[in-house]
């Protein structure tokens, strides 16, 4: 099946930039919008860093752990498995947020692949094609925020 394609330098290059321009640049520079997600590593403890593309669910951001169609997890994933707690940098604004993984068989994973898909020009499909594992989705609500399901209809939010 599929590994991790692109190159390796373009991830890394885009967080830089966005983090050493305080996020004036990076949030659209892919012609997409991407966040800055910071996690804890779960075995070192140390602050981790991705760049990702993110799509709205009503307050909830969501990212997809695609890992670009790659046969394994990306290394954030593990970490939000272990402290869903997160912190958020999309453009100049930071957030504290609580992540909740959705996998398939979750009532709301086909209505955040159609988010994710139309945000990202329907690269989720492509990325589901490459790889036998399912890829997640992560929605994440500014911490304090209301509690609201991801589910909720969108005259509910």
């Amino acid at each position: 099946m599929g590994t991790s394609t692109g190159p390796a330098f373009v991830p890394r290059m885009h967080r830089w930039l966005y983090q050493h321009t305080a996020g004036r640049l990076g949030h659209g520079i892919i012609g997409v919008p991407a966040l800055l997600l910071h996690t804890t590593g779960r075995r070192s403890g140390v602050r981790r860093t991705a760049a990702l593309v993110y799509g709205r669910d009503g307050s909830a951001y969501v990212v997809a752990a695609s890992n670009y169609g790659g046969d394994h997890d990306p290394m954030w994933l593990g970490n939000i498995r272990a402290d869903a707690r997160v912190q958020l940098q999309v453009a100049r604004r930071h957030l504290e947020a609580e992540a909740r993984i959705v996998l398939p068989g979750d009532a709301d994973y086909p209505r955040l692949l159609a988010v994710m898909n139309a945000v990202n020009r329907n690269r989720y499909d492509l990325y589901r094609a490459r790889t036998a594992r399912p890829i997640p989705f992560v929605a994440m609500r500014e911490a304090g925020a209301a509690s609201v399901s991801v589910s909720a209809p969108a005259e509910a939010r």
